[in-house]
């Protein structure tokens, strides 16, 4: 790449000058850049151009630095100077590993929440799995992550990919948070988009930020298609372990590992990344890094022993940090007995001889459609009712029913008539929620609009039934309780979760299933759950637990489980089971973190099926306990261990993080008093734009010009100011507070913006300032007599500021360094680092411009050599740079070639066992050594491309600083 066209050079394409911000290889042997307009016909436009189609044109230039025009900066306190060079110092992106900007965000960040960010950094190619526990705030640890990455310039385009209940939640955690504006693509999002552009256009190009269901995607092969063609900058997989091969590659697994192929930057989000088997947790890993291992059933820790893929931490691990963001949740258990007729219905269910293939069985097969319906009857005599008419069409359907198959139907029509007779009156585990509900100890009211309810059931029949029979027995109205689960739609189920947080919303009584069970927050004005059966899986508990046992949670959590106990022993005995299931849950909790390695299978339908066989064995609860005793022995987390960073859980101080956060130098106290004098300053002359100012809360309220208000237009619709007027408030905890009070709004979304560096109007505002400064200009700045300016200057006639950029071939800056180049006598004196020269110059406090005409000439007689000078600084980073880089380019390309060597080795070992035919066995080594040697030679031309700069900076004159007398 020529380096011409690096970030941050300025360019007249089309006799308009534009910023480049990005340039990214074409397949024409050019590049695509990607720029903002600066001149006035494109002011606040952004474009792509093609550098082959322009050059052949001649109608593309990069100014040269060496014609840079001087102008004098006659501002009062040089204003117009101060505003261009610290939009120019915000426009340094860092190449290190450190945090920007991330730990600034509309947040109160604890230490290991920035642990995810730091360790991807670290990493040439930023993919990682965020593994820690429910509730631990893998969505704001995202968000660090992804605002360091678009502070860097390699955000611009991203990929959300959620589950459908979750697309308002995660796309308001990020602009509250962040500012990063996701445009929701639920089913009316993408037919919007599709009412607005050709249908031949690309939908996900429309948008430059968006976030889908990846149940959306993969129903639709129209966009499995879009997919192939589009390319994000980072995508983000939430609930990942949703996309791990289970067995066989499912859609959705297809689908990701599709996704994994079309950005630089892949994020992905799982508390339960795997399912207790090796292959399962690779298939994600090689999403993350094709290369990372070799083969799941053979694999060496050398492998991706230096990879920094994973990281994973429990409560137990960062509970020191968080005692306050934490609070102890308090488990209230309720026994209660069966009634006579819950009594009688078990005992029908016992006497059902049940089939297997037509014939009574006593075996497992037999035992398991017995615990089956058990399951039910556990839940409620709806949901019971339900699968006994399900199992008796079943049988009754079959056109050669045997005889043993009449006896069982007979006894199903009798356990029916056994469980209708239980009705509310006699349903035992309901008489109790209702005592539970009305109760002063629990203390729960119907009215308080802040203090709602969160009653989980893995029945959708039980659901129904609560929902009705609640409404009748406690006087609640239709739009008080609502049932959650997952046969809604994305809208619905968004709609439900969002009503459920904001307190003017009549809604108090949230039924869920266990869909809702995973990943949405419920937090915000509930701390009340109950259970109103037991799960059969400790993956369900932690999942179910976790919706309001949370990071944010402001209240105790007061978790609830109504355990119903019978005297028949045989049922008993299997209800003991599900109450060791509970005591494991709390222990892990406690002590161990993670409840799956208990049962060892990591998925939650597993983990029940062990539990209905053991119930089927007719196994008792303490060897059951016995049997499922904590320990990290299975193949999964064996694996998941090699990738973690042994670091990364431990407890770090607030001291410890503050070494790993940078506070940016600046001309300005704070980003509210950039923004006020920028303001300012366009309004100078004539006025741009109609705002005002409250210092005192830190606000400013303005109403967006038409170039503004065209940047909103490619933004969620959501986030748009609705009466006209935007108003941002660079006070943290006023803006918490907005956020808060926005729940209480129908539109749920805040009425005021954060103002920092990431919030749209503030990248308005910093071009509008660079478009002030004419094409191909710097500032002249003839400063005072002073001691400030005598010590800053040493004797020197005059002072350039210049900026110097080397970028990788992929064009990302890596090396970005400002120079104080001062010179005396016609010559230059000496180069010294800006970051050095600036503070002492005190340029952040105001300047006296007495406005004094001064003599260009002899600047302009400098801007050979300066340049040269500068020129010459950059070589030597470049050569020290290129030194030190070249052994890890020919370590990581030495060891992608070793790998690769072991992976077709490993090929031919598969196929030798192979008992197919040898044109066969043939055919499959060639597609799959070619599939291997294409995945390497991407990745070594990615590694080769990153770790390599080019040899020509980009320079720029930023400023020239004289004396007023010279």
């Amino acid at each position: 790449m020529s380096a011409l066209y690096a970030p941050g050079a300025r360019v007249v394409i089309r006799d308009c000058e534009w910023i480049v911000r990005r340039a990214d290889p074409s397949d024409d042997g050019g590049y695509v850049l990607t720029v903002d307009g600066l001149s006035e016909l494109v002011n606040g436009k952004s474009a792509r151009f093609l550098t082959r189609l322009e050059e052949q044109a001649d109608a593309i230039r990069v100014l040269d630095p060496a014609q840079t025009r001087f102008e004098q900066d006659l501002s009062p306190g040089f204003e117009k100077s101060r505003l261009f060079i610290e939009t120019q110092l915000r426009q340094i992106t860092p190449a290190d590993g450190k945090i920007h900007l991330g730990h600034k965000a509309a947040m109160d960040p604890v230490p290991y929440q920035l642990d995810p960010a730091l360790q991807a950094l670290r990493q040439n190619r930023q993919r990682i799995l965020i593994a820690d526990a429910v509730g631990l705030g893998k969505t704001l640890e995202a968000g660090i992550l992804m605002t360091e990455l678009i502070r860097r310039g390699r955000g611009k385009r991203i990929l959300v990919l959620t589950l459908k209940s979750m697309m308002t939640q995660f796309q308001k955690e990020m602009w509250n948070r962040f500012t990063i504006p996701l445009t929701r693509l639920d089913s009316a999002g993408l037919q919007r988009v599709r009412n607005h552009i050709p249908g031949n256009h690309n939908p996900f190009y429309y948008y430059d930020k968006s976030i889908i269901s990846i149940d959306t995607l993969k129903q639709d092969n129209e966009y499995r298609r879009h997919l192939e063609q589009a390319y994000w900058d980072i995508i983000v997989i939430d609930e990942a372990h949703n996309v791990a091969e289970r067995g066989s590659s499912s859609q959705r697994a297809k689908l990701a590992q599709l996704l994994a192929g079309r950005s630089d930057t892949l994020i992905m989000l799982s508390a339960t990344p795997h399912d207790g088997k090796a292959r399962s947790f690779a298939s994600l890993m090689n999403m993350l890094d094709p290369t990372a291992i070799t083969d799941p059933d053979d694999y060496a820790r050398d492998d991706f022993s230096d990879k920094g893929l994973v990281i994973r931490r429990f409560k137990k691990d960062i509970r020191d940090q968080v005692k306050q963001e934490f609070k102890e949740r308090v488990v209230n258990d309720i026994y209660l007995h069966a009634s006579l007729e819950e009594e009688a219905a078990y005992q029908y269910l016992l006497d059902v001889p049940f089939t297997y293939r037509g014939e009574h069985s006593q075996t497992r097969n037999g035992q398991l459609v017995r615990i089956g319906l058990q399951k039910a009857i556990f839940s409620s005599p709806a949901a019971a009712q339900v699968s006994v008419q399900q199992r008796i069409k079943k049988l009754e359907s079959k056109p050669d029913i045997s005889s043993d198959e009449k006896v069982e139907v007979q006894s199903l029509h009798s356990l029916l008539l056994a469980l209708g007779k239980i009705t509310p009156a006699h349903f035992n585990k309901y008489q109790q929620l209702l005592t539970l509900l009305g109760s002063k100890a629990f203390g729960w009211k119907k009215t308080d609009t802040e203090d709602r309810l969160v009653i989980f059931s893995e029945r959708i029949e039980t659901l129904s039934w609560l929902h009705g029979q609640l409404q009748q027995d406690i006087g609640l109205k239709d739009d008080a309780i609502r049932i959650l689960h997952g046969g809604m739609s994305d809208i619905e189920q968004q709609e439900i979760v969002e009503a459920f947080g904001k307190p003017e919303s009549k809604l108090r009584v949230l039924l869920c299933s266990d869909v809702a069970s995973e990943g949405i927050n419920l937090h915000y004005l509930s701390h009340r759950l109950v259970h109103f059966d037991l799960p059969w899986s400790l993956m369900v508990f932690q999942q179910r637990n976790g919706r309001v046992d949370r990071y944010g949670q402001e209240q105790t959590p007061i978790i609830t489980y109504l355990i119903n106990q019978s005297d028949n022993p045989q049922v008993r005995g299997d209800q003991r089971i599900l109450e060791i299931l509970k005591d494991k849950d709390e222990q892990a909790y406690k002590n161990i973190g993670d409840p799956a390695t208990f049962m060892k299978v990591h998925d939650a339908e597993a983990e029940e099926a062990l539990t209905m066989d053991a119930m089927a064995a007719g196994t008792d609860a303490e060897t059951f306990d016995a049997q499922y005793q904590a320990d990290d022995s299975n193949e999964g987390d064996d694996l998941l261990a090699l990738f973690l960073n042994p670091d990364a859980a431990a407890p770090i101080t607030s001291e410890q993080a503050e070494q790993h956060t940078v506070e940016r130098y600046s001309l300005f106290d704070n980003d509210f008093d950039f923004a006020h004098q920028a303001l300012e300053a366009l309004n100078r002359e004539q006025q741009v734009v109609s705002y005002s100012v409250n210092r005192e809360r830190q606000t400013i309220t303005l109403t967006p010009p038409d170039d503004l208000e065209y940047r909103f237009r490619f933004l969620p619709p959501e986030i748009s100011p609705d009466d006209g007027s935007l108003v941002l408030t660079a006070d943290k905890q006023r803006f918490e507070d907005e956020i808060r009070r926005s729940r209480q709004d129908e539109n749920a979304w805040p009425k005021l913006h954060y103002l920092w560096p990431q919030h749209p109007a503030i990248d308005w505002l910093q071009d509008r300032l660079l478009a002030q400064v004419a094409r191909h200009s710097a500032p002249v700045l003839a400063l005072p007599d002073s001691r400030q300016v005598a010590n800053a200057m040493q004797g020197a006639d005059s002072v350039f500021l210049v900026s110097g950029l080397i970028p990788n071939r992929k064009a990302h800056p890596v090396i970005w360094q400002w120079f104080a180049v001062r010179c005396r006598a016609g010559a230059v004196l000496d180069v010294q680092p800006a970051h050095d020269w600036l503070p002492a110059l005190q340029l952040n406090q105001r300047l006296p411009n007495h406005a004094e005409p001064v003599s260009l000439a002899p600047l302009e007689a400098l801007r050979q050599p300066v340049i040269a000078a500068a020129s010459a600084q950059m070589a030597q980073l470049q050569q020290a740079y290129s030194a030190a880089r070249q052994p890890e380019l020919e370590q990581q390309l030495a060891a992608l070639q070793a790998l690769k060597g072991r992976q077709l080795q490993q090929l031919d070992l598969q196929l030798q066992g192979s008992a197919q035919a040898e044109h066969f066995k043939l055919a499959r080594r060639e597609e799959r050594s070619a599939r291997i040697e294409q995945i390497f030679a991407d990745y070594q031309a990615w590694v080769r491309d990153t770790l390599s700069i080019e040899p020509v900076p980009f320079i720029q004159i930023i400023a020239a600083f004289t004396r007023a007398s010279a």
